[in-house]
C-alpha cells in the first residue's frame, strides 16, 4: 500500500481541485481529507456519509457551583481570562492548560475531555473516503488528523485497496507535518509568483525534514511564465522533479461550481493534462 501527500504552502493554489481531479481518474484508492480546520473536497465529492463518530480532544475547565466558594484564584491564575465573575467558563477562550485545576484548593473544578469535532467514513462516486470537521477554535488538529489517517489505512487493508490519496492542509503547521510523515510521497502543489516559490521552499524543507520524495506541480503557470521558468531552474537545483505544469482555465472554476471534479467538465481539456501528470507521479514516486 502507498500514500500520497498532495500539499501546498498556502490555500488557493488547486491542491484541492487536483486531489478531486486525480479522484477521478485513478481506480483503488482511498481518499483523505486533512485540512480537517476547513475541509473542502467533500464539496466536490458527495460523500455519502457510512459512519460518524465524535472526536475527543484535549479538555476544557468546567466549575462545579456547589463546591465553588467564590474565592477567585483560578481567575486569577487563567492567563486566557477564560472564567467571568460569575465563575463560569466560557469554552471558546478555554485552552484546556488545566492551571485553575491545579490552584483550585476546593476540587471545585471538573477536568473533562472534551468533544472537538466529527470524523466521517463515507463513500463518493469516486470510491471510499475518510474526512472529519474540527469545531470552530478546536484544538488537537493534528491529532485529528492521525485519526483519520489510521482510519484510512484500516480501511485500504479491508478492502486491499493499493493507494491512499490525502488532501493535505496548506501552510507547514501541526496538521500538515501530522498529513506528511510516514507518506511515501508528497506532490507539492505551486503557483508562478515570489510568495509561491517562497511557500514551496517551506513545504520542502519539511518534507526533506522527514526524508520524504517529493514532485512539484506548477498550477496556473502561464500567468507568469518568467517565475514559472524559475520554479523549474529551482527544482533542477534542489534535484526535485517536476511533475508538470497546468495552464490557467476556466473550466476549473466551471466545475467548481457545478459540484464536480475537473475530468468530468473537461475530460479532452485539463483532463488529460492531468492524466500525464499522474503517470509522472506514480513512475517516480509511487513505483
Amino acid at each position: 500500500m502507498k500514500e500520497l501527500c498532495v500539499l501546498s504552502g498556502k490555500g488557493g493554489t488547486g491542491k484541492t481541485s487536483l486531489v478531486g481531479a486525480l479522484a477521478a481518474l485513478i481506480s483503488n484508492k482511498v481518499l483523505v481529507d486533512c485540512d480537517v480546520d476547513a475541509p473542502d473536497l467533500h464539496l466536490l465529492l458527495a460523500p455519502v456519509i457510512n459512519k460518524r463518530e465524535e472526536f475527543m480532544g484535549g479538555r476544557k475547565a468546567k466549575i462545579i457551583s456547589k463546591l465553588c466558594t467564590d474565592c477567585g484564584r483560578c481567575r486569577e491564575v487563567c492567563r486566557f481570562e477564560a472564567i467571568n465573575e460569575d465563575f463560569r467558563v466560557d469554552p471558546t477562550a478555554c485552552e484546556g492548560c488545566g492551571v485553575c485545576v491545579q490552584y483550585c484548593s476546593f476540587g471545585a473544578i471538573d477536568f473533562p475531555i472534551a468533544v472537538c469535532g466529527e470524523w466521517y467514513s463515507s463513500e463518493t462516486r469516486f470510491g471510499p473516503m475518510v474526512h472529519a470537521r474540527l469545531e470552530p477554535g478546536q484544538e488537537n488538529s493534528g491529532m485529528l488528523v492521525a485519526l483519520i489517517r489510521g482510519k484510512a489505512q484500516e480501511l485500504a487493508e479491508e478492502r486491499r485497496l493499493p493507494l491512499i490519496l490525502v488532501d493535505g492542509p496548506p501552510g507547514i503547521g501541526c496538521p500538515v507535518i501530522s498529513s506528511l510523515t510516514g507518506a511515501d510521497g508528497v506532490l507539492i502543489v505551486t503557483e508562478p509568483t515570489l510568495s509561491g516559490l517562497h511557500d514551496l521552499n517551506r513545504v520542502l524543507d519539511l518534507a526533506g525534514h522527514f526524508k520524504i520524495p517529493g514532485m512539484v506541480l506548477i498550477n496556473k503557470y502561464d500567468l507568469n511564465k518568467e517565475m514559472a521558468g524559475q520554479i523549474e531552474t529551482y527544482c533542477r537545483e534542489k534535484g526535485l522533479g517536476l511533475a508538470g505544469s497546468l495552464p490557467y482555465d476556466p473550466a476549473v472554476t466551471e466545475a467548481m461550481i457545478q459540484g464536480k471534479t475537473i475530468p468530468e467538465c473537461s475530460r479532452n481539456g485539463l483532463g488529460v493534462e492531468i492524466q500525464k501528470i499522474w503517470g509522472e507521479i506514480h513512475e517516480h514516486l509511487l513505483d
